[in-house]
């Protein structure tokens, strides 16, 4: 499964961070490889911005991830491409080959359950504080509802 952002750097980082810990909690863990990429490559190699560490952290999330531009090889790698935006989606979609590919690009939005104001999860890096925890927030419902769909859905994945 691949969380993908902007710039690789708040929303997907934090993602990868939550969904893990969702599959730990589940005994699932030897069942997914999370990972993050941003559709921009200009912080490749940065930790995650400093302000989501810190709210992270609060949660008690690590973010230890390096940046990274997303790839052609990404598409073809991972079952699930999990989209924070509208505009993820789309830049997603043009590095999509084949139908298959394209079908395994999701918004995280879709997802999104106890606040229906959101449909998206909004990049939170022009934002203070009560940004990087409506992105949390977000990111931890969504995140949450999007393994129940994938548990229940044909994965090949059981639940215990």
């Amino acid at each position: 499964m691949l969380m993908v952002c902007l710039g690789n750097i708040c929303r997907s980082p934090a993602a990868q961070a939550v969904m893990q810990r969702l599959v730990e909690q589940r005994g699932l863990a030897d069942r997914f490889v999370i990972d993050s990429a941003g559709t921009y490559g200009g912080h490749s190699g940065d930790l995650p911005d400093r302000r989501m560490r810190v709210h992270a952290r609060e949660r008690g999330y690590e973010l230890t991830h390096r940046a990274r531009r997303i790839t052609p090889a990404d598409m073809e790698d991972n079952d699930v491409v999990v989209c924070m935006d509208a505009a993820n989606v789309a830049d997603v979609q043009r590095l999509c080959a084949t139908p298959q590919q394209s079908a395994k690009v999701v918004m995280l939005g879709d997802y999104i359950r106890n606040n229906p104001h959101y449909d998206h999860v909004p990049d939170p890096y022009y934002e203070g504080s009560q940004g990087f925890e409506l992105a949390l927030d977000l990111l931890e419902d969504g995140c949450q509802h999007l393994l129940e769909h994938l548990l229940t859905c044909d994965t090949g994945v059981e639940t215990k």
